[in-house]
């Protein structure tokens, strides 16, 4: 399973491709959309969305993990946030990819373990899973973490989801039993 995990941003949206196989999680690729270069705030959004849909069409992610707002104090960015995390999705959803959205807590406690984990734990434990190089550049690496965190939720799903199965098909063979 190949994931695009995009950590939206009005000035800079980070991306991150990581590709599960068997057990192993493999680094495809990372990066950063600054859309600062735009004049207006509705050439950002253009940006962020044509960007999405470059790395889409570049990698043939399965799926589109994205981060959820945080609380935010000032309402102002949590809008223009918003705006952003709306263009990415909107580009997910365009090229017919399904979008599973997380939570900052839930990202590191998938990556970390723990879900008040500091960012520099995040990125450490980012390089030693994907065996990076280096830390990716902050808004990469956050992207990174969430693709991490759909693969990790996805295999614990399906395994919540198998067992829950077995259950039911069980539960079923014992109400239609008759002696």
């Amino acid at each position: 399973m190949r994931v695009l995990g995009i950590d939206p941003g009005s000035r800079i949206t980070g991306y991150g491709l990581v590709e599960q196989q068997g057990s192993r999680l493999l680094h495809v690729d990372n990066g950063a959309l600054f859309t600062d270069k735009a004049a207006d705030f509705p050439g950002r959004l253009k940006l962020v969305f044509e960007g999405i849909t470059a790395v889409i069409a570049e990698y043939s992610p399965e799926a589109v993990a994205v981060e959820d707002i945080f609380f935010s104090t000032n309402v102002r960015s949590a809008l223009k946030l918003g705006q952003a995390r709306g263009a990415a999705i909107a580009a997910a959803v365009h090229a017919g990819l399904p979008v599973f959205e997380y939570t900052a807590l839930q990202v590191k406690k998938a990556v970390v373990g723990e879900g008040k984990a500091a960012k520099e734990q995040v990125q450490r434990m980012l390089v030693a899973l994907l065996h990076l190089p280096e830390v990716a550049q902050a808004d990469a690496s956050d992207a990174l973490a969430v693709a991490v965190c759909h693969i990790n939720s996805s295999a614990l799903r399906s395994r919540t989801g198998a067992a829950m199965a077995d259950s039911r098909k069980r539960a079923s063979s014992w109400r239609n039993y008759r002696p």
